[in-house]
């Protein structure tokens, strides 16, 4: 695995939005480029939708 993320992404990301399967694609496709989960996942309601965040983190050399 590269030492870091491709294209210039930081090596962390707070990636946020409603909660609905455009949303889960986005984690998954970052998780697929190697990042990995970093904590617990957060919601709240707007008054109209769930919206989520979800911490990421490119990984140390191990």
């Amino acid at each position: 695995m590269p030492h870091t993320p491709p294209d210039g992404m930081p090596r962390y990301r707070l990636l946020t939005g409603k909660d609905d399967a455009a949303f889960c694609r986005r984690v998954s496709e970052a998780i697929e480029l190697g990042y990995r989960l970093y904590g617990s996942p957060a919601a709240t309601f707007n008054g109209e939708n769930v919206v989520v965040a979800q911490a990421i983190l490119w990984p140390d050399d191990e």
